[in-house]
């Protein structure tokens, strides 16, 4: 791709010198040289994307065939004859390659969602249904690791034009994180993730929606809280926590939260944190509400 400027001036009182010309022509020579460079850096950018995107495809092709080979293994251990105690250290090891491939295949994932392209397909969208639907899927996973859900949802509907699908996305990683966040070096030996002894909750995770004035001249927002009582984030954190592949936790992608913040812009939208060390975190999702007539409509 080249790029060419031209420029039309009108001289009055005298005649431009050749040096003037020469100034100028650099000048404008310079511009075009980056201007060059900004668009081969582009479209090499976009062609290791591409690449990137079809080798990450490639790579969770044969994972799941290991995956599903070290499952049928497993399940041919248990019904050997090998004796006990040698068959529980095979089984161990069976167990860490299964775990170690869904873990590698959750890495794709993450990073594939990360380095897609985003087409929202939007449709009028009560976030208040949106918000219960994901907090009755989220129920279990809240329990297993010893967190209590709780919804405080605004009256009535909340319109919004979005996409369904990628808003729930968004926030169950936000709410993944959030009960991640929970675990605290006093659950550090759970590796199940089960729920302290007992009974007593680890920590609570609420999802809350509300609807509030936009900026000045800009319509009605849906916001989306998801807020947990973890120890929450110190300053320099803060800093990094959308930073593509910047992680606090053993195992983490890196991509949960850029992934949502992806999401989110798509539609419009912002994600603001607010957090200090020892009084959790509220991770806030401001969406565009639905104007005038697309309300009303339904």
């Amino acid at each position: 791709m080249h790029w060419v400027w031209l420029t039309i001036g009108v001289v009055c009182g005298g005649a431009v010198s050749a040096a003037a010309w020469a100034a100028v022509l650099r000048a404008y020579g310079a511009r075009v040289r980056a201007a060059e460079r900004r668009a081969q850096g582009a479209e090499r950018m976009a062609e290791i994307g591409a690449m990137t995107g079809g080798l990450a495809h490639e790579i969770k092709n044969p994972l799941s065939t290991i995956g599903l080979n070290a499952q049928l293994l497993a399940e041919g251990l248990q019904e050997s004859g090998i004796a006990g105690e040698e068959r529980a250290r095979l089984l161990h090891r069976v167990g860490t390659l299964r775990r170690e491939t869904e873990r590698l295949r959750g890495i794709l994932t993450d990073f594939l969602e990360f380095a897609g392209q985003v087409r929202p397909a939007l449709a009028l969208v009560d976030c208040n249904a949106l918000a219960g639907e994901l907090a009755d899927f989220f129920q279990p996973e809240a329990e297993r690791r010893g967190v209590r859900l709780r919804l405080e949802l605004s009256a009535g509907p909340l319109w919004a034009q979005l996409d369904a699908a990628l808003i729930k996305q968004a926030l169950l990683n936000l709410m993944l994180n959030a009960v991640q966040a929970m675990a605290g070096p006093a659950s550090a030996g759970l590796g199940s993730g089960a729920p302290p002894a007992g009974g007593a909750a680890r920590g609570e995770l609420i999802v809350r929606s509300e609807r509030a004035a936009g900026a000045a001249g800009a319509g009605e927002t849906v916001r989306l809280h998801v807020i947990d009582t973890g120890p929450g984030l110190s300053g320099q954190v803060l800093a990094k926590l959308f930073t593509p592949y910047f992680t606090t936790k053993a195992g983490g992608s890196g991509l949960g939260l850029p992934v949502a913040r992806r999401y989110v812009e798509a539609h419009g939208g912002r994600i603001e944190v607010y957090s200090e060390p020892g009084r959790g975190s509220d991770f806030t999702v401001t969406l565009p509400a639905a104007q005038g007539r697309a309300a009303q409509a339904v």
